[in-house]
Order: C-alpha cells, then structure tokens, then sequence
C-alpha cells in the first residue's frame, strides 16, 4: 500500500560465533603442538549463530512503533539492517523516505569535528542544503545545551552532551524516518524528559518513529502499537499495552502465592516472611481477578523475638513500573503494640472497581518504625491481573476499547434533566425517551 514506509520480509542476520574457549598463550599453543602434532592439525571449532531470523514487518507513514524485548532478542540488528549499516543474510527490506539513526551515542558523528562541523556533516549527509540547517542551528544548540561548547571537538565531550547533541541533530533535521536505539539511558532524567517530549512532537508531525528501549513507561507514551522480540523473532505484534503486558508477565513470571519453610524464609532474627498470598473473598488464591470484586493479600509471618512494634506494609506496582499506592497495617488490635513471639497472617482488602485492569505486583516488607529498620523486603514477590469485562458494574460500561490509568474507581454520577434549551421548550422532547 501506498501509505507503507517499511517493509521487510524474511529478515535473517547469521554471524561466526568464532574460535570457542579462552585463547591461549604462544608457549601453551607450542606445547600443544609438540605433544599432538595430528589433533593440533584439525580445524578449530566455529560456531554460527541467527541474531535475526525470518522476521517480517511492515511500518505506516506517521506510525511511531515501539521494539521491546530482552537483551539480544534482536532490537539493534534489525534498526542496523533498517539503517543500511549491516546488510541481511536473508530476506529483503525496503524504506520510503529519508531516514536518520541514532543507534549509539554520537553517530555518524566524528570525534575531530567540532559540534558545529558535525551538526552540518550530519545534515548534509541526511540530504539538506546550508539553509535549512541554519534555520535549525539555533534550536539544535538550544536543546543540547551544548552552546559553549559547539565550536570544541566532540572527542572531548562528555558521554551526556555528545548524546544530547547527537539526539537534538536527529530529531531536528526532520528526516521522515526517525531510528531510536536506547541512548536515551545515557542522559540524566531531565533530558529523558526532555527527550520524550521531543519524540513525542516529531511524531504529531506525522513522522515515522521505530523506537527501541526497556523503559515500557516511555514505549506506552509514545508508541501507538508495539513488537515483541525473542531469540531474533518477532513474537506478538499488535496494540502497544496488549503486548507490553505480555511481555511483563512473560519476563516477571508473576505468581499469584510465595510460601516458605522456617529455614528458607526471608528476615532476620526478630521476623521471617512465612506466606504472601493474592485471593479472592471466598479464599480463593487467583492470579486473575475480577476488577468488580475486592482483591485479599494475606502477609503471614513468624515473630521469634516478642516485644517490637511490626508493621506490615505492601506496594503495589502495575505494569509500567509506577507504584499505584503503599499501604501499611493499621490494624487497631496491633498498632503500637509490641507483638509477642507467635505466628500472624495480616490481610489487606483492595476495593472492587479500584484497581485498573492490567498486570500489577507487591512488594512486601515489615518494617519498626521507631527507630526505623526495615526488618524484611521482598521486591515484586507476587504478581496478579485485573480483569474488566462488558457484562457487570464497573467504570467500563459499554465502552471495549482501551482505558488508561493508574486506578479505576468507579463514581458517582449525577444527572439533571430539562426539555428547554435558552429557555425554550425543545420540540419533540419526551421525558424518558
């Protein structure tokens, strides 16, 4: 179709692994030689392997497409091959438009070249006359905020402004087609921010974005749909949170109950995590809840030591990373009470129709406060999904399509009705039709 920009079929990249084992000094390679002259003479073994295999893609005009995965799923060799940088062992691909790449810091930039010679360098190589860059200069230096520096070369920037500058060169030179490894990792928080944001505009300008990170809270601001890469495969293709949950949960393996032996238990010589449990009302420990029905979480632990004040606190994460809420045990029966040596299970309810539908995980601790020390914590430890659906009572209503958000909490409405507009009777109005 008309409107595609990308294409690609059958992509396989394939690469000599090379000699296997350590390599060896001249006098152990001549003492080797000397004992077995015939196993010496055999070839060394090699080894091949598909960085990139039988991957198929077809990209839109102004269509910003998030790449994710683990390290070596592919993500880089398949922008490098996009890029021309590394020709494909197998298959073919075909790019519509002008394209410019940032797949590490700084490049297509050379080190001997001040930050002014390689911001003309790169644009002239992405096709644009003198003028066109000069129009952008200003802006370019202004976003790198490398101004006092533009006329030192590159090789003496820091990993920071040579990424700056390298990013502001391509996001401004308006190519139509935009190739983003994970460099932003090298910059502080502010120039991420200020990164994102950047993207963000280049994409409302109809340009084509492929963009790799591990960042999924970056990948779902910008990316309108996404891929997963495994083993140099694409492995889900479609609407970008549908496969970053996936990925989320195929990474994180998420459980819904962790319980442990006496021995094996986490804390220390005061509290032991015993059990953490995700259940329904009824008891039941579920992995996938209803998003109408209140979620349990039940913290059993073993005091071996009486007389600290514990309490028990739990963070729940969703599947971006954010944290939704902390919650601590403010259990009456036990705050500020010394806790005699004994077993406790300490449960807290979640609200139906709070949490929004997705993937979320717990943290879980126990933690005194006075003096404060954090007894035992354990880290993303059980997992759970909310599930909405178009049949019940929840914020959804009719609607099927994706809902945003952190929470979910179903309100109140209100509604008044009156047959008048401007103070006239409106004709034809029924009440209740």
């Amino acid at each position: 179709m008309a409107d595609i920009v990308i294409r690609a079929e059958g992509l396989g990249k394939r690469y000599l692994r090379g000699l296997t084992g350590p390599p060896e000094m001249l006098r152990d390679a001549l003492t080797r030689i000397i004992r077995s002259p015939l196993a010496a003479m055999r070839r060394p073994t090699q080894e091949y392997f598909w960085a990139l295999r039988d991957v198929g893609l077809e990209v839109r005009h102004g269509e910003v497409l998030g790449l994710i995965g683990r390290n070596g799923a592919g993500k880089t060799t398949l922008l490098k091959i996009l890029s021309r940088i590394t020709r494909p062992t197998t298959g073919w691909a075909e790019i519509h438009g002008r394209v410019r790449s940032l797949l590490e810091v700084g490049t297509g930039f050379h080190g001997e070249l001040s930050g002014r010679e390689n911001t003309y360098l790169s644009g002239s190589i992405l096709g644009m006359g003198k003028r066109e860059i000069d129009r952008k200069f200003d802006e370019i230096v202004a976003f790198a905020e490398v101004d006092k520096f533009i006329d030192t070369a590159v090789k003496h920037y820091s990993s920071g402004m040579y990424v700056r500058l390298a990013f502001a060169v391509a996001a401004h030179l308006e190519p139509e087609i935009l190739l983003v490894d994970e460099v932003l990792a090298v910059g502080d928080a502010a120039f991420q921010k200020k990164c994102l944001g950047k993207m963000g505009d280049v994409a409302k300008q109809g340009r084509t974005i492929l963009f790799v990170s591990h960042n999924v809270t970056a990948v779902t601001r910008l990316c309108n749909r996404c891929v997963l890469m495994d083993r140099g495969t694409v492995v889900v293709d479609g609407e970008t949170h549908e496969v970053i949950n996936s990925y989320l949960r195929s990474e994180l393996a998420t459980t819904a109950s962790r319980e442990w032996s006496l021995e094996e238990a986490p804390g220390d010589t005061v509290v032991r995590l015993r059990a953490v449990r995700v259940r329904t009302q009824e008891g039941k420990v579920a992995q996938a809840l209803d998003i109408r029905r209140p979620i349990g979480i039940d913290v059993v632990f073993d005091v071996l030591q009486g007389g600290k004040v514990l309490f028990p606190n739990i963070h729940i994460f969703n599947a971006e990373g954010l944290t939704v809420f902390i919650t601590i045990d403010q259990d009456e029966d036990w705050n500020q009470r010394p806790r005699p040596i004994g077993r406790y299970t300490s449960t807290v309810w979640i609200p139906g129709n709070f949490l929004a539908e997705g993937t979320h995980l717990a943290d879980v601790a126990i933690t005194t406060f006075i003096p404060q020390s954090v007894r035992v914590h354990e880290r993303s430890i059980v997992g759970f999904e909310v599930i909405d659906s178009l049949d019940g009572n929840s914020v959804r209503g009719d609607y099927a399509g994706h809902l945003p958000g952190v929470v979910r909490p179903l309100l109140e409405w209100e509604t008044s009705y009156e047959p008048r507009v401007d103070g006239r009777q409106v004709a034809g109005a029924v009440v209740g039709q």
